[in-house]
């Protein structure tokens, strides 16, 4: 998957990224989600590229990046240091100031790169997720009951990843499959990328130290900005399933005007993964958007 876009490997501080880059234009980052690799953008990235430098990365802990291990409270697994690793990746490609394009878990990482780095992001696109911080105080039985991984995987080591490690296939089955559309909304190939990674050594630990990141050092930093004043200031355009569980536990608008200056958004008629089960939707509203100066 993926064929037309030239694979990199970038090196931050011992940790090694993958990377894919294609197209021509204004620089575009894409950053996947949960629990998946860059293959999720397969049927936006190659539209995508006729208009942008595309650049493709896989966060540390998924895909083909590097495992590096999680330290105290995981802090190795931080939304700032992922999103080091993005501007560290886009510099390594040439460039300072780029928009970015990001799902579930890679649109946390946006979030916080637009927070610590406002320079360097243009704007932000982001795909079915509310704040980390909004969507944990306003946690409910029912987001409780669709979202169980969330609590499942910020439990002690070494349970969750021992449970995973025992069938990881099923794992990522069982998480994807449950969602509206099932896997039957997935391309076999890009379903048979999402099984190979999770299988990989390390992949388990890297997945449960994100998510106790969140759950722990990345809502010290939320605090931190509320309490300090700081909001996104770039255009922020956010999308969202209409059969997820975002439309019916949260406000989404809401809980993004907390966070950000100049929001727009709405839902689309998918589930949680808008980028495979709704591409052409995703490109109707993403080109407009990326394209305003």
């Amino acid at each position: 998957m993926l064929q037309d876009f030239i694979p990199h490997e970038v090196d931050r501080a011992g940790v090694r990224l993958h990377v894919r880059r294609g197209g021509q234009g204004a620089p575009l980052l894409l950053m996947h989600g949960h629990p998946q690799t860059m293959s999720m953008w397969h049927r936006v990235a190659p539209e995508l590229a006729r208009e942008f430098t595309v650049v493709l990365m896989d966060l540390r802990g998924y895909g083909d990046s590097a495992r590096p291990e999680p330290g105290q409270g995981s802090a190795a697994y931080s939304k700032r240091e992922m999103a080091a690793d993005a501007l560290h990746v886009m510099h390594s490609m040439g460039f300072d100031r780029f928009a970015v394009l990001a799902h579930d878990r890679g649109a946390r990482v946006a979030h916080r790169l637009a927070a610590d780095h406002p320079g360097a992001v243009d704007r932000l696109l982001l795909l079915d997720i509310a704040p980390t911080l909004g969507m944990y105080q306003h946690t409910s039985e029912a987001f409780a009951r669709a979202y169980w991984h969330w609590f499942f995987l910020i439990q002690p080591p070494p349970l969750p990843e021992a449970l995973i490690e025992s069938d990881p296939v099923r794992y990522l089955r069982s998480v994807m499959g449950s969602r509206p559309g099932g896997l039957a909304l997935f391309d076999p190939a890009a379903l048979a990328e999402y099984e190979r990674w999770i299988q990989l050594p390390g992949s388990a630990r890297g997945m449960c130290a994100d998510y106790r990141a969140s759950a722990g050092i990345d809502l010290e930093h939320d605090r931190a900005d509320i309490a300090g004043g700081r909001r996104i200031e770039q255009p922020l355009h956010v999308l969202w399933g209409r059969r997820g569980v975002l439309e019916t536990c949260f406000d989404v608008l809401a809980l993004w005007r907390e966070r950000a200056v100049r929001v727009t958004g709405r839902s689309l008629p998918c589930g949680h993964y808008l980028a495979e089960e709704a591409p052409q939707e995703v490109l109707s509203e993403a080109l407009p958007f990326l394209r305003s100066t």
